[in-house]
């Protein structure tokens, strides 16, 4: 990739996002409206349980960076457990509602939000007992992120990572055919099963786990009575099959947890 190319996808990325939390504050209603796999990640209970688990054991008393925090939900959970927080996004007006959340829930002394370059962050090395990627290593370019993530934590850190995976075709066939959702760098690199295990260039340890296959299936009963029991049953079969290599890659997300940096 040359610096143009990777300067015009940094400068895409911050307009993108800019301009939906500006939708969002402006027009919570068609914000709503527009984006509507947002309602997606009401199946997703599974994965949100095994995160607050992680976060409850790994959290309280460390140092940790919320890595391109958004508007700040992560990284107040994080403080909720007990960390201190710097949280960074290249989206400034993201930025700025992620203040106004802090601030508004009395956590402004464990938390601090800064616009920052993912790919270039200025913390000095060996920073961070913990570090979180929530959906945001296909908007990076993967070997600069990895690099970086392993220069800030610390030799005996932890990074937690929660990605949307492309490896099963109809989920990805879904992306490709909802563009307005996504940037194109964002589509054309959401991630592989192959792309977490390059992560082992730059980390010793590379732990994974698969989430939601079957439960994709209770999304058209999300508004009926029947959503709940669906999801208890298809939760219970996605135990199964998230057992079975070769089919976990099919699964909509992956979390993974990234130790021992090189």
């Amino acid at each position: 990739m040359t610096i143009e190319s990777d300067e015009s996808r940094k400068i895409a990325e911050r307009e993108f996002h800019n301009q939906r939390e500006q939708i969002r504050k402006a027009e919570p209603e068609n914000h709503d409206t527009y984006y509507t796999n947002r309602r997606f990640y009401r199946t997703t209970g599974k994965s949100r349980n095994y995160i607050d688990a992680w976060f409850q054991k790994h959290c309280p008393k460390a140092n940790t960076l919320d890595y391109c925090c958004g508007t700040g939900e992560n990284a107040i959970k994080m403080a909720q457990f007990g960390a201190q927080v710097d949280g960074v996004d290249i989206s400034d007006v993201s930025i700025e509602t992620a203040h106004a959340r802090a601030l508004a829930l009395g956590l402004s002394d464990q938390i601090s939000f800064t616009t920052m370059d993912a790919e270039n962050l200025v913390f000095p090395d060996n920073s961070f007992d913990v570090v979180l990627c929530s959906g945001v290593l296909h908007h990076l370019d993967l070997d600069n992120a990895y690099q970086e993530l392993a220069r800030v934590v610390k030799p005996n850190g932890k990074i937690l990572c929660v990605e949307a995976l492309s490896d099963n075709p109809l989920i990805h066939l879904y992306r490709k055919r909802t563009p307005h959702l996504r940037t194109v760098w964002e589509v054309d690199h959401i991630l592989t099963s192959a792309d977490i295990h390059k992560a082992k260039k730059y980390f010793r340890n590379v732990e994974v786990r698969y989430f939601h296959l079957a439960s994709i299936a209770a999304i058209p009963f999300i508004n009926t009575p029947i959503f709940k029991p669906a999801m208890t049953v298809l939760n219970a079969l996605d135990e199964v099959l998230m057992r079975v290599p070769g089919v976990q890659q099919m699964a909509w997300q992956a979390v993974f947890v990234l130790s021992e940096p090189n």
